[in-house]
């Protein structure tokens, strides 16, 4: 083999996963932890790098190590509660402060486009801006929050504005008001809003966290919603690892209830590994769960249970008092979750009369609660 060019090798390797995520929306959370361990500039070369391949960036940046470390210059010990700070007059000055210096900083670093590769030169748009409505905390367990907040709105339609037009978009962990206050965000929260909103591809975050482990030590490279929960009850509050966890449960959820009419998806890497479908039958509270397949590559992560639990709560929302299905190989993996053997005549009559005696699969029958 020819060794001259290696690059060449790398690049038909690289290839297929440059085709398959041009045109996706990454949010990409970088902690603040993160850009304070000194690989801020290798960061943003990557992601410069991704913008230019196509893959359509919102970067959500942290800044906690750097506004404690503000903090402590000046003498001021913020009051603390479940891992976040009073954001009073005081230490709001020092997080705006340190927000508008990281994200002139990154613009900046970004405004280099990338220096020593052949894509030298070219122009990167980074945008920011109001694009965060938020609400305050408010009082918690009777102290008052003051400016920390959370986040009310993410302006979805304008980010895809600006997404549409080449732009990498640039969000600090601050949020806006209505009445034309600032408050102090999670960064972690303002990614998972974002992910959410624009219903993005993939949701990234970048830490300082170490890799999870199972009970041999080998690094964990998946990981169901069920198995991440107990280690986020056993995390910090507050860690890194109890937010990172925490939003990628929830996202994943999310991702769970994409739906598209009666239809609900599981998507990876813009592939669908996973799909269920729900038929309604009119004027009869009766409803098929129809074509549950979950892709054999990825079974045993509580897919399909998470696709079922989905339809059924949708059939709910259309008072559907009962749901059929019909199956020939999986008949005790639908009566473990709730579902009992009936017979053909249970069937709404179009069913029966256009059931397929050939491949006589069997009945099951489940009663949804109200």
């Amino acid at each position: 083999m020819d060794t001259r060019f290696p690059f060449v090798d790398w690049f038909r390797n690289a290839s297929p996963y440059i085709n398959a995520h041009r045109g996706r929306t990454f949010v990409i959370l970088i902690e603040g932890e993160a850009m304070a361990s000194g690989r801020g500039e290798q960061l943003i070369q990557d992601l410069a790098l991704l913008h230019t391949l196509g893959v359509r960036l919102v970067v959500v940046f942290g800044i906690r190590p750097q506004v404690q470390e503000a903090l402590t210059a000046a003498g001021v010990e913020p009051t603390r509660l479940n891992g976040r700070w009073v954001a009073d007059r005081t230490i709001m000055a020092h997080v705006e402060q340190v927000a508008a210096h990281q994200r002139l900083w990154l613009e900046a670093r970004l405004s280099l486009g990338l220096p020593s590769t052949p894509l030298h030169g070219v122009e990167l748009s980074v945008i920011s801006g109001n694009l965060v409505t938020a609400k305050p905390l408010g009082v918690r367990e009777g102290v008052d929050f003051d400016h920390s907040g959370e986040v009310r709105r993410v302006r979805a339609s304008a980010i895809e504005g600006l997404l549409e037009k080449g732009s990498l978009v640039l969000l600090p962990p601050l949020g806006f008001s209505s009445t034309g206050e600032v408050f102090d965000l999670d960064a972690s929260d303002v990614a998972q809003h974002a992910a959410v909103a624009l219903k993005a591809d993939k949701l990234i975050l970048l830490g300082e966290s170490e890799g999870l482990e199972d009970e041999q030590g080998a690094l964990l490279r998946q990981l169901s919603p069920a198995d991440a929960e107990p280690r986020i009850q056993h995390a910090a509050p507050g860690s890194e690892l109890a937010r990172h966890l925490g939003m990628l449960v929830a996202r994943s959820r999310e991702r769970l209830e994409h739906e598209i009419d009666d239809y609900m998806v599981i998507e990876r890497d813009g592939m669908v590994i996973g799909c269920a479908a729900l038929h309604v039958f009119p004027d009869t509270g009766v409803a098929e769960l129809a074509c549950v397949a979950v892709h054999s590559n990825y079974r045993g992560g509580e897919r399909g249970e998470r696709l079922v639990e989905a339809l059924e709560r949708r059939a709910r929302q259309r008072a559907v008092q009962e749901m059929f299905v019909l199956t020939t190989h999986t008949a005790h993996w639908f009566v473990e979750r709730g579902f009992r053997a009936a017979s053909l005549e249970e069937l709404p009559t179009l069913k029966r009369e256009t059931y397929n005696h050939a491949r006589k699969s069997k009945v099951l029958v489940k009663t949804l609660a109200g």
